[in-house]
C-alpha cells in the first residue's frame, strides 16, 4: 500500500545516515494523494485472497462474487476483553484497528492530535474500541520500543508507555535499553524488574510477530495505517476523516443488528 502524506516507511539502507530521516520524510510528502487512494482500494482488495483458508474436511466452496472485503477486513477485530493494549468496550459496534511503530512521526502526531479526540467522542460513549498492533518498520529500536509497550501492557501501563513515548520530542532521543526504562518509569510501571523481563521475553517476541504478520498479511507497509469497522485508512489523517468513517461504521452496525433481530422475529412466527 503506497505511503500517504502522513504515513511513514523505512528509509532506504543505501541513504546516508545524516540525511536518511530527512529523505525519508520528503519522500513520504511527496506521494501523491491519488496513488494513496489507489493503495487503499488494492489492500482492501487483496485482503481475502491474502487470508489463509481455514482448514475444513470438505472442499472449499467458491467465494460468492459479491463477497464484501471490508467485511473480512472487520473480521481482524480480535475484541478480547483481556487485550491490555486495547481501549475501550470489547463489544463496542466499531473497531479502529492502529499498526503502528514509535518511531515513526506521523504515528505520534495522530496519537497527539487526533486519538484524544476520538477517544473522548467515540471511545467514552462506547462506540468505538482501540486495537494496538505493533508495526515495527524502523529497525532495532523499533523492535525493541514495541516489545516496551508490550511489557508496560502486561502491568496495565501500556496506555501511559505509549503517551511518554509518543510526547513531543521523545522519539528523537531514541528507544536504547536506558532510554526504554526511562520511559516505563514515566508511565508508572509498578514493577521495573518484572519489565525488563517480559520485554526480553519469549512472550513479547510472539506478540510483536503476531501483530506483524497481520500487518505484512493485508498488505501494511507504512505507518501509521487503520482499519476502522474494515474500512482501511491511511496516514495520519484528521479527525474528520476517522470521524466520518466511525459514523458510517456505527450506523453500518446499527442496521445490521436491526436485520438481525427482524429476521429472528419473522423465523419465529
Amino acid at each position: 500500500m503506497p505511503a500517504s502524506p502522513s504515513s511513514s516507511r523505512p528509509s532506504s539502507p543505501s541513504s546516508p545516515s545524516s540525511s536518511s530521516s530527512r529523505k525519508a520524510l520528503l519522500a513520504c510528502a511527496g506521494v501523491a494523494v491519488a496513488a494513496a487512494l489507489m493503495g487503499l482500494v488494492s489492500w482492501q482488495a487483496s485482503t481475502l485472497d491474502k487470508t489463509p483458508a481455514r482448514s475444513s474436511s470438505s472442499a472449499a466452496e467458491p467465494r460468492p462474487s459479491g463477497s464484501d472485503p471490508a467485511a473480512g477486513l472487520a473480521q481482524l477485530a480480535r475484541r478480547d476483553a483481556g487485550d491490555k493494549l486495547a481501549l475501550g468496550r470489547a463489544d463496542a459496534p466499531v473497531v479502529l484497528i492502529e499498526y503502528s511503530d514509535f518511531k515513526c512521526g506521523y504515528c505520534g502526531k495522530f496519537a497527539r492530535d487526533t486519538e484524544p479526540e476520538l477517544i473522548k467522542k467515540y471511545v467514552e460513549d462506547g462506540t468505538l474500541r482501540i486495537e494496538w498492533r505493533n508495526f515495527p518498520i524502523f529497525g532495532a529500536e523499533s523492535e525493541a520500543a514495541a516489545k516496551a509497550a508490550w511489557a508496560a501492557g502486561q502491568q496495565d501501563r501500556f496506555r501511559q508507555f505509549h503517551e511518554a513515548a509518543y510526547a513531543p520530542g521523545a522519539k528523537e532521543k531514541g528507544f536504547g535499553g536506558a532510554r526504554l526504562l526511562e520511559l516505563a518509569r514515566e508511565a508508572g510501571v509498578p514493577d521495573l524488574e518484572r519489565f525488563q523481563r517480559d520485554m526480553a521475553g519469549d512472550a513479547a517476541a510472539a506478540a510483536l510477530a503476531k501483530d506483524r504478520e497481520e500487518g505484512h498479511r493485508i498488505g501494511v507497509s507504512s505507518t501509521p495505517s487503520f482499519l476502522v469497522g474494515g474500512q482501511p485508512i491511511a496516514g495520519a489523517q484528521p479527525y474528520g476523516a476517522f470521524a466520518a468513517v466511525i459514523d458510517q461504521a456505527k450506523a453500518n452496525a446499527r442496521a445490521a443488528a436491526g436485520a438481525g433481530v427482524g429476521a429472528g422475529t419473522g423465523a419465529g412466527r
